[in-house]
């Protein structure tokens, strides 16, 4: 047989992708690197279509087909018996969703066959690296607030990641009544950026009333981690007493500060303390309140947004921020119009995460 136990084990061990196929575009053996590139669901099944997990049917019978680059790469070669390559947009699954990466796939007849070819998926590492980049982009994207309204406080939220996967983190969540919204931004960028984003998300006690002991809490927490000096976390929290009219809030090097729109301008909010970090011991966070009425907005944002680059090196300031908040009157219009001045701003290229939340109170 020609795919036998010690041919599949050979082939199971290489780097890159393959597949074979018979001229009726039945799949008739993939090995491991091409079932990690795109699915493990990948296996021969009969059709390629249903190797590769498409909805349209068997390959070539769907007008979709028309628009299918695998098939037609591979039904170009079954025709002509001769080699092609192209590089293509091909489907991954995800958690039951569907993303694209490219991919260099070569197709070609096995000599001395009359039936079967032979397709090699070049670059499948750095495919199944844009995978797992797209798969941790998932998860960060379910680290994100869910609704629009928290503890009865109407709230909008923007997060744009400069990169796949951020290291800012917005979340705003509801306890004993009150609502609570929380800020951090964490050094570098990436990947590791984005492990750090979700320690913050599983380390920051959301069942902690008071902020400061939170923050106090996971300053210790990550000091466990044994980090080295250069990463850090800066953390803005505020929580909100809707009965009381009272702001409740506590920083940790967070150097954005706290906006508060109300009838005599704009307030803000700074209270410096050190970021979360192995930089100095004995570090305790406090809290701090202050009063709010009716009809205040209240905004908190990271550095992306105050350090945000136009072409001529200029930064967007807070300044700029603030005269956007002057012109809103609710926490969704303010988010709406600081998206569209910061992109008009930095002409849509952005060199930090840019993340901001906005409260109506």
């Amino acid at each position: 047989m020609l795919w036998n136990g010690t041919y599949k084990k050979i082939l199971d061990g290489i780097a890159s992708g393959v597949f074979v196929f018979d001229d009726k575009l039945r799949v008739k053996y993939t090995n491991a690197a091409f079932r990690r590139s795109f699915s493990e669901k990948a296996k021969p099944k009969g059709s390629l279509s249903e190797t590769l997990g498409c909805n349209e049917g068997v390959c070539g019978q769907s007008a979709s087909c028309a628009f299918c680059t695998f098939f037609k790469l591979m039904n170009g070669v079954v025709k002509t018996r001769e080699e092609q390559t192209e590089t293509m947009r091909a489907r991954v699954y995800l958690n039951n969703r569907t993303d694209m990466v490219s991919v260099k796939i070569r197709v070609f007849p096995i000599q001395n066959t009359k039936n079967l070819y032979m397709g090699i998926t070049d670059g499948s590492y750095e495919t199944e690296m844009e995978r797992e980049m797209l798969s941790a982009k998932q998860m960060q994207r379910r680290l994100l607030p869910a609704g629009k309204v928290a503890g009865g406080v109407p709230y909008s939220y923007m997060y744009v990641p400069c990169l796949e996967v951020g290291g800012d983190l917005p979340d705003v969540y509801e306890l004993d009544g009150q609502t609570y919204g929380i800020i951090s931004d964490v050094s570098g960028k990436g990947i590791s950026a984005g492990m750090l984003s979700a320690f913050v998300k599983a380390g920051f006690d959301r069942k902690q009333p008071s902020l400061s002991v939170a923050l106090d809490t996971l300053n210790q927490k990550f000091n466990e981690l044994n980090q080295d000096e250069r990463s850090y976390i800066t953390v803005a929290g505020v929580r909100i007493d809707r009965s009381a009219k009272l702001l409740r809030y506590a920083i940790a090097g967070h150097n954005a500060p706290i906006l508060l729109k109300n009838s005599l301008g704009i307030n803000e909010i700074e209270s410096p303390a050190p970021p979360i970090s192995n930089w100095f011991s004995g570090v305790a966070y406090k809290e701090y309140e202050m009063p709010f009425e009716s009809g205040d907005l209240l905004v908190l944002l990271t550095d992306g947004v105050t350090e945000c680059a136009n072409s001529a090196g200029e930064l967007f300031g807070i300044e700029r921020a603030e005269s956007v908040l002057m012109q809103c009157n609710s926490a969704e219009d303010f988010i709406g119009k600081l998206r569209s001045a910061l992109t008009v701003f930095s002409g849509g290229k952005f060199s930090d995460d840019v993340t901001a939340i906005a409260f109506d109170l």
